[in-house]
């Protein structure tokens, strides 16, 4: 890509104030610059000031070699190996400090691997440089916090103003370098409230199956990215429209053809009360949401184990284990997060124990809530769990119920069926931490 006339943005027009700033990061730029090195704030915190958001965080771009930033922070660490970075810390506030890269090295093997993806980028450059090597122009501008000035060299500034989401060069090629751009198109479009320039939209249907090339790690943080940061509902439907949900989570079911999976309103409540709790500051968790998105494959396997015969509460067990060692392949999921979902469906059958020993000891289980959150879920697609939902409403409350063993698959009272205003309270709040 032909870099752009620098083109410079002054505090007058774009109208970030310094006040706005993390004081911390304008320190660490006002130190870099004062040892004689360029240093800007630069990247999602300089976009997000400009659409009116507060940064969650703040990273520093600068022409000092990693080692050089030591030497002006001997207390920071340097830390990566395909991206070398030092991560500077001012009164428990972590600044991100990554030197300007410079352009890759095609024929480098140690660089590059054959498909295009980079392994490793610590090829250092200049500003400009530096500009063009970052993904989408909106996150390529580059803000001195001593002046106030913004320095574009791609058109950011004017993309961002007409809400658009174009990536820098050639897509084909900057998404076959890291193919997690993708899906980081699809977050910024939900999370932004941006639209996909034509070229940057055009390859990505053809180039979903490259994330198999990515680590399973990557892609389970890239998963808790999309999933876990207030726009769930807004993320499912992009991830859909680009059709990368299937290609991402292989064990759902397809939708027609391409990589749209069939997605249950139970997956759609889960996002929306993901969201409702992250907007009002709670804990969430990833065990939940995923216990949420595959439990109809967990489900349909559990029907085919149970007509060869096997018990309802072995064929869940052996069927979490194996649509979880399904998935893995594809998204990592650490064991902390598995071990729950595995247990909260697993709890399910137990909720039809109203009474007795078994009841008592369900509600002293430690997951005793997600399971009920959960539960509370699974009624929206089978209204004959209502009341079964209704019994353990009021079970937390010390309310004594003598309805004995309850079977929802056989009766269902209909005299439930009006609670739906009494439902729709609890439901607010069932993506659970536990």
């Amino acid at each position: 890509m032909i870099i752009k006339k620098n083109i410079v943005i002054p505090v007058k027009e774009h109208g970030i104030a310094v006040q706005q700033l993390c004081q911390h990061a304008t320190e660490v730029v006002r130190c870099l610059q004062d040892e004689g090195y360029e240093a800007y704030i630069v990247g999602g915190s300089v976009r997000d000031l400009l659409m009116g958001k507060q940064p969650k965080d703040y990273d520093v771009a600068t022409d000092a070699t990693p080692a050089e930033v030591k030497t002006v922070f001997p207390r920071c660490r340097l830390i990566g190996r395909r991206f070398r970075l030092a991560h500077v810390r001012m009164n428990g506030t972590l600044i991100e400090v990554a030197t300007f890269r410079g352009p890759q090295v095609n024929d480098d093997d140690d660089h590059q691997h054959q498909d295009g993806r980079i392994l490793r980028d610590n090829v250092w450059g200049s500003l400009e440089e530096d500009a063009v090597r970052r993904d989408f122009t909106i996150n390529a501008l580059f803000l001195d916090p001593i002046t106030g000035d913004i320095k574009d060299f791609v058109g950011g500034y004017k993309d961002l103003a007409e809400r658009k989401l174009r990536l820098i060069g050639d897509a084909r090629v900057r998404y076959r370098e890291d193919p997690v751009r993708l899906l980081r198109a699809a977050r910024f479009v939900a999370k932004l409230g941006v639209e996909l320039a034509e070229e940057t939209a055009a390859p990505i249907i053809e180039m979903t199956p490259m994330l198999a090339e990515i680590p399973p790690a990557r892609l389970f943080e890239e998963v808790c990215k999309l999933f876990m940061t207030g726009h769930a509902v807004r993320t499912l439907e992009t991830l859909q429209r680009f059709q990368l949900t299937n290609t991402l989570f292989p064990v759902l079911k397809e939708h027609g053809k391409g990589g749209k999976a069939t997605i249950s309103p139970l997956m759609n409540q889960a996002m929306k009360n993901t969201d409702l709790r992250i907007s009002v500051q709670k804990p969430v968790t990833p065990a939940f949401l995923l216990a949420t998105l595959f439990w109809r494959p967990v489900r349909e396997r559990v029907a085919a184990l149970i007509e060869t015969g096997m018990h309802e509460f072995a064929a869940l067990g052996q069927a979490a284990d194996e649509i979880l060692a399904a998935q893995v392949q594809r998204t990592a999921i650490p064991r902390r997060f598995s071990v729950v979902t595995r247990q909260i469906w697993v709890m399910q059958p137990r909720f039809h124990f109203t009474s007795g020993r078994k009841a008592k000891s369900l509600l002293q289980e430690r997951r005793f809530r997600a399971a009920y959150d959960f539960l509370l879920l699974r009624a929206i697609e089978d209204e004959a769990l209502e009341p079964l939902c209704d019994h353990w409403t009021e079970a937390q409350k010390g309310v004594k119920l003598n309805t004995g063993h309850y079977n929802s698959r056989n009766r269902h009272d209909k005299k439930h069926r009006g609670r739906h205003r009494r439902r729709g309270l609890r439901r607010s709040s069932s993506v659970s931490k536990n």
